[in-house]
């Protein structure tokens, strides 16, 4: 290249090259720490954890309590002059995030995403969900940004020696579990609670609110849901409503028209559901009534169940599993007698082996007296 190019570029300021400003970082992937992720799901709420987990190496018995994983709030130094938690992982901020509300340890918090930060204590531990999600551990840690504090225990001298920190899940339920950060020989739980009932019908309602408050079978599916858990019967109404209306289903279903009736009788409203459960027995199969009958017995409704019953043997003469209808019927209402005779009939029609071992033991405990469980 000759002096005049050189000068020439000077002059103009063209650059030759690129600057280094304007190149991308190198980027090396990191080896030191490993970068983690984990969740759980219970019902609709979903858990996520994301965290970088440095290792002991031969540091046992010199992480809690030293400047690896300290001890209530210290300035940390590099340009941060903010007493900081502990940062419960190594390099960027741990995150944890809630699709719903949640508890922890009791203590209510808002779905969300936090960065979680732990204030350790020998026999106790602070655990901090803090709006700032997107922090350098705890350098620039803002106390103003915390969401909830919420102590615990720590379990210490863990027989197993844990390498890697890391979280993992213990206990769970339909309602709750618990997360517990383990690393070296210390155990840090806290119990996540959920109530699985109003998020699931939260959930629903969102659902139903687009497009699939359009379709017959997710409205049915909705409406189902509220009559078996007790609540929201107005709502549900209204779905199963739009999902027997003729402009959708010309011929509803026996299932949706069953699901009406058991909301409007939830209600209180008695006579209109028992008008909508005789059309929908007009539309059942013979499977379908079987399996509303011995519903009614479930429920301790032994005449109304007999009635089906009945009702399904005559309407589908006599066909297989009518006639272990009636044993289970003429069972529950004391006359073994009868049972007997249709439990005879039915293990003569049993479609297959399962059914009829089931009912040569009906037939040898109603022989001896017994009426059926």
């Amino acid at each position: 290249m000759t002096k005049s190019i050189l000068l020439m570029a000077c002059l103009t300021g063209f650059a030759l090259f690129p600057s280094f400003a304007d190149a991308q970082a190198l980027r090396i992937p990191q080896t030191t720490n490993f970068t983690c992720n984990a969740g759980r799901n219970i019902g609709v709420t979903d858990i996520q954890i994301h965290w970088n987990a440095p290792g002991v190496k031969g540091r046992e018995g010199k992480i809690w309590g030293t400047d690896v994983a300290w001890y209530g709030f210290q300035v940390l130094g590099f340009g941060s002059n903010v007493e900081s938690p502990w940062r419960a992982g190594a390099d960027e901020s741990t995150t944890i995030s809630f699709s719903t509300d949640v508890t922890i340890n009791g203590a209510k918090l808002p779905a969300g995403k936090y960065g979680f930060f732990i204030a350790l204590y020998p026999d106790s531990s602070v655990l901090i969900f803090n709006k700032n999600v997107d922090g350098w551990g705890s350098y620039f840690y803002r106390s103003e940004l915390d969401v909830l504090r919420v102590s615990t225990r720590q379990l210490k001298n863990q027989p197993a020696l844990q390498e890697r920190l890391t979280f993992n899940f213990y206990n769970q339920t339909d309602s709750s579990v618990e997360i517990a950060l383990e690393w070296e020989r210390w155990k840090i739980p806290f119990t996540v609670g959920i109530d699985t009932k109003s998020t699931t019908l939260e959930y629903i309602k969102a659902q139903m609110s687009g497009a699939l408050g359009f379709d017959p079978p997710s409205l049915e599916a909705a409406a189902q849901w509220c009559l078996n858990q007790n609540i929201h019967f107005d709502g549900a109404l209204q779905w199963i409503n739009t999902a027997t209306d003729p402009q959708f289903v010309p011929k509803p279903s026996f299932k949706a028209l069953s699901i009406k009736a058991g909301i409007l009788e939830a209600q209180g409203n008695t006579t209109e559901a028992a008008a909508i459960m005789d059309k929908a027995m007009e539309n059942g199969t013979v499977l379908e009534l079987h399996g509303y009958g011995r519903q009614l017995l479930g429920r301790k409704k032994v005449k109304e169940a007999m009635a089906v019953f009945e009702k399904n043997h005559q309407k589908h003469q006599g066909a297989w599993p009518t006639n272990a209808g009636l044993m289970r019927g003429y069972s529950a209402m004391g006359d073994l007698k009868l049972a007997l005779k249709y439990a005879k009939l039915a293990l003569e029609q049993a479609p297959d082996a399962t059914n009829k071992d089931f009912l040569k033991r009906m037939v040898e405990r109603l022989e001896q007296g017994k009426p059926l469980d």
